[in-house]
């Protein structure tokens, strides 16, 4: 299971201060770690407006190997990955589809990897649950041949008070439809923002998600304790990452999202020698 951060208080480095502090229940993964981290540093000049907080980066601890993968990355094979899932895969608050989270992630590992062909299809629709992700299983994932399916799940869930027993009966059967295709599967789990947190079933889900991606042996990207991390530990105001509707992100908030998982991807993926080479410019 990806251990991106714990569910306790968290420290993650600023862009001009490596090597990382140490992070609870998540040893740093040595020179490897962090040259891929710095790697996908946002520069300076990217920054919208000087009060823009900085995108901190942390190690990704995936208890499952992305084997599929790894394999595309280092044979120099074209790497599909398919993001599925719902308003906050699509973009819903990002200022155009390029700035959504499927987008920078395709941008930001192109970049790191600049001799593999590496598509990011964004399969996200609006509104929709797991039971309406199933249905379209077939024809926007796996007709794709995906490499690595990325499914975000239980974000209208979680709002619409979905009950535990139902969540986990559709989860198990969407993990075990993804499995079948022979894909590395992973979870992003909700996003911690208002809307969402005023829900009371958000707790369970969030551990119904860590639990079940454990007993299918698949990770989980824990967008919720990242985003915590944003506001609790780090004082980021929400208004900072997301929007007004107190749902979705804004640019930046998809841009650091995007950042932390390429780190999870790049650090499961690829061998410490690889990740670790200079990137070219």
């Amino acid at each position: 299971m990806l251990k991106l951060f714990s569910q306790k208080t968290r420290q993650s480095s600023s862009r001009d201060n490596l090597p990382l502090a140490p992070l609870s229940r998540c040893a740093l993964l040595g020179a490897g770690a962090l040259a891929a981290m710095a790697l996908i540093q946002p520069a300076q000049a990217e920054m919208r407006a000087p009060a823009a907080p900085v995108c901190t980066l942390s190690g990704s601890g995936l208890d499952q190997a992305l084997t599929r993968t790894r394999f595309r990355l280092t044979h120099g094979r074209t790497l599909t990955i398919v993001a599925i899932g719902s308003s906050s895969t699509k973009g819903i608050g990002a200022s155009s589809p390029d700035a959504s989270y499927p987008s920078r992630l395709q941008a930001l590992l192109q970049a790191r990897f600049p001799d593999v062909v590496i598509r990011v299809l964004n399969r996200g629709v609006g509104g929709e649950e797991e039971a309406d992700m199933l249905a379209r299983f077939e024809r926007d994932v796996i007709a794709e041949k995906p490499d690595l399916v990325l499914w975000q799940v239980a974000s209208n869930a979680v709002m619409n008070n979905r009950r535990l027993s139902m969540e986990e009966t559709l989860l198990r059967k969407g993990i075990v439809r993804l499995k079948q295709t022979g894909a590395d599967v992973m979870l992003i789990d909700p996003q911690y923002t208002p809307a969402v947190l005023a829900s009371s079933v958000v707790g369970p889900i969030v551990d119904l998600i860590s639990a079940e991606a454990r007993r299918q042996h698949i990770g989980v990207f824990h967008r919720f304790d990242l985003m915590k991390d944003w506001h609790e530990n780090q004082h980021i105001p929400f208004s900072a990452f997301g929007v007004a509707d107190g749902v979705h992100m804004n640019d930046w908030g998809y841009d650091c999202f995007a950042r932390n998982l390429a780190v999870a991807i790049i650090e499961s993926a690829v061998p410490p020698a690889v990740a670790s080479a200079p990137a070219e410019r």
